[in-house]
Order: structure tokens, then sequence, then C-alpha cells
């Protein structure tokens, strides 16, 4: 895994890619593990609230729903962006 994401660096370095197109494919790879880091503690939060409270489960998993859609449009938003910035 290491070696082929050391050889996509290099390949981007050699071809005259640029530092630019680079960043941008860091940043939606960054983008998309702090989304799936984000939605993870969304449902971590939203058990350890349903198991205090069984009660609300309802609320707690509409919330956790529309939390993890918000957070999930903004990746989304920002690897579009990252794949603009890589193909123009």
């Amino acid at each position: 895994m290491l070696s082929a994401i050391l050889t996509v660096l290099l390949q981007a370095i050699t071809t005259g890619a640029g530092i630019a197109k680079l960043g941008a494919a860091l940043g939606a790879a960054l983008s998309a593990m702090a989304a799936g880091f984000g939605i993870g503690k969304i449902g971590v939060s939203a058990m350890e609230a349903i198991a205090r409270q069984p009660e609300a489960s309802g609320d707690i998993r509409s919330n956790m729903i529309v939390a993890a859609a918000l957070i999930e449009g903004v990746a989304f938003f920002a690897v579009i962006i990252c794949a603009l910035v890589i193909f123009m």
C-alpha cells in the first residue's frame, strides 16, 4: 500500500504535475478520512446516548442521521473541489 502511494507521488513529481495537484489529491484523501472519523464519532456518541436513555432513541437517531448527512455533504464538496483542481 505504501509503495503504491509512493509510486503515485513519484509519478506526480516527475511528470511535472506540480505541487498543486499533489496537494489537491492529499486534500481529497484527508477530507474523506476526516469525514469517516466524524461520522464514526457521531455513531459512537449516539449509541452511548441511546444506551443511557433508550426512550429518546428516536430523537437521537434522527439527529444522528442529519449530522452524518451534513458531514458527508461537506466531505463530498471537498472531494469535488480537489478533483476540479487536479483535472483543471
